[in-house]
């Protein structure tokens, strides 16, 4: 339950545009009159138990990266903002902006420039055509650089018209330490990504369905034209062999960027991610660094779908949940942010019901929050509102186009409201 304080003081209470503070009434009618809102952070899981800090951990790379998925909570960085040559992890970006952009059925026709890319190659043959899909399957299995340089010419025109389309969708994520040069990853000036950034991207692309279902997939047959025998691609990700609940996604290399590796894997439903870059045995140290983040942060339920607010006529709007280690359920904080009527809300629509919100804060810092209904709404189904610098994927669940289209409408409702 959210408990209302006794007594609540003005210099805990904020008003927009720098209204009189005074202490809210209980009834519901004077709620709505007032400005917005914001009630002093109370703690939400209260005095537990604590243990020392997770362990020290350490990998062989220049630079790693540890994300829950749902939430979007980097757990571990090491070097994680540092710029460094990614090799064929940028694939990555070319199969999600694919998807986006593509159409899975269509016929890919294999150009003089992709048949003659060097590198990893799927050996296509120049003039050969292929779904979307299949050469996704290929790209991201075998890490063909033809396949690249065919799909970028095929859904962006050219290959320079696609790699725009890949910094424009890194513009879009937030990612500030990541510029593209081309779709397959070999060494290239102006060429380059973070840990970090790439943990978040992979966040973001394993909540579409057809790159997780692609990337989890250890063995593709696919139609060869040119034989009697069906193309068969073994994904060069050994984790998917190696580990227990292991789910994806992309091996790469050069002879500049030296061995790069992202992994994910889902245990009790609940998804990691991990990014090593220039690491000569990152097999090992991904499994060190997804049990570490099973193991000392735990996804910790915070509140749930429809939850009373002790002392108001609300109820929450959607659950939450954030990975937390011990030592930190007591830095997490809770703040009710309440707005007036629909008279004063603008553009936004709160005649279902909504009221405003509740934001959590871990450290002082905005991890999270959810809306807030008065009792008796009809409640949309949406998702958690995360927040944009922390998680750009926010929580995506089954249905996740359904719900993301709301997240976005929330988005907006609180830009007009709060100018978020």
């Amino acid at each position: 339950m959210f408990k209302k304080k006794q007594h609540i003081h003005a210099d805990h209470i904020h008003y927009k545009n720098k209204a009189r503070a005074f202490v809210l009434p209980l009834a519901l009618m004077l709620i709505l009159s007032l400005p917005l809102t914001l009630l002093s952070p109370q703690p939400v899981l209260g005095a537990m138990r604590t243990e020392a800090t997770p362990p020290t951990l350490g990998t062989h790379a220049q630079a790693a990266s540890l994300i829950d998925v749902t939430s979007g909570r980097i757990i571990y960085s090491a070097e994680g903002d540092r710029e460094l040559r990614i090799a064929s992890l940028t694939k990555i970006m070319t199969a999600i902006v694919a998807i986006e952009h593509g159409r899975l059925q269509d016929r890919v026709k294999v150009s003089s420039t992709a048949y003659a890319k060097e590198g990893s190659s799927l050996f296509l043959q120049m003039g050969e055509q292929m779904t979307l899909e299949n050469m996704l399957y290929g790209l991201m299995l075998r890490s063909g650089n033809d396949a690249a340089s065919a799909i970028a010419e095929h859904v962006g025109g050219t290959e320079e018209g696609f790699v725009h389309l890949m910094n424009d969708k890194a513009v879009q994520l937030g990612l500030n330490h990541t510029h593209f040069a081309n779709p397959h990853g070999l060494d290239a000036d102006g060429h380059y990504s973070s840990a970090n950034d790439m943990a978040r991207l992979t966040a973001y692309a394993l909540h579409n369905p057809t790159f997780a279902r692609i990337v989890k997939t250890e063995l593709k047959k696919a139609p060869n034209p040119n034989d009697s025998w069906d193309y068969s691609w073994h994904n060069k990700n050994k984790m998917l062999r190696l580990y227990e609940g292991a789910d994806g996604v992309k091996t790469g290399y050069t002879k500049k960027a030296f061995r790069c590796l992202v992994s994910s894997a889902t245990r009790e439903g609940r998804q990691l991610a991990a990014v090593t870059l220039n690491d000569g045995d990152d097999w090992n140290d991904h499994a060190r660094m997804l049990d570490y983040g099973f193991r000392y942060y735990p996804l910790i339920p915070i509140t749930d779908k429809q939850q009373s607010i002790e002392g108001y006529p609300l109820l929450t709007g959607a659950s939450f949940s954030y990975p937390l280690h011990e030592g930190e359920k007591t830095q997490l904080h809770k703040r009710l942010v309440l707005f007036k009527n629909s008279a004063s809300a603008g553009r936004a629509d709160v005649s279902f019901g909504l009221r405003g919100r509740v934001e959590f804060l871990l450290e002082g810092k905005l991890i999270g929050s959810v809306p807030v209904y008065e009792k008796g709404s009809k409640l949309p189904a949406q998702t958690t509102v995360q927040p944009q610098q922390e998680a750009p994927t926010a929580q995506a669940p089954a249905n996740h186009t359904q719900q993301r289209g709301w997240t976005s409408k929330w988005n907006e409702i609180l830009e007009n409201l709060f100018g978020a």
